[in-house]
């Protein structure tokens, strides 16, 4: 199967960037639409971006404008540049592949450790 390997997490004041990656092993990386999803403590692990497979992005609207998801097919790897993060942002950020269907993206595969943002000042 697809292993997804994020990173790029870290400790960044409010206001900061980062830039998060995952990386997919094996062939075929261009026909999977892909989504990063995030999970804070005690909270519902909620989508953040997704990418279709020619590289359409949609986000969560609290991140519009904040947060860029791009691809780079030709080395197997989607990323999440993060700028002027918020307390909220802090989180443990999870990279999947999926497809969408009517709209909708449902991710496949098994979740990874993902990778911690904090946040603090």
């Amino acid at each position: 199967q697809v292993q997804l390997v994020e990173s790029g997490g870290g400790l960044v004041q409010p206001g900061g960037s980062l830039r998060l990656s995952c990386v997919a092993s094996g062939n075929h990386f261009s026909i999977d639409a892909m989504g990063w999803y995030r999970q804070a403590p005690g909270k519902e692990r909620e989508l953040v971006a997704t990418i279709t497979t020619t590289g359409h992005p949609k986000y969560l609207d609290s991140v519009e404008g904040r947060f860029t998801i791009s691809r780079d097919n030709a080395k197997n790897t989607v990323y999440l540049q993060m700028n002027s993060l918020e307390l909220e942002d802090a989180a443990v950020y999870y990279c999947t592949r999926g497809t969408f269907y009517g709209g909708r993206y449902f991710p496949s595969g098994s979740w990874g450790q993902g990778t911690q943002v904090t946040v603090s000042s």
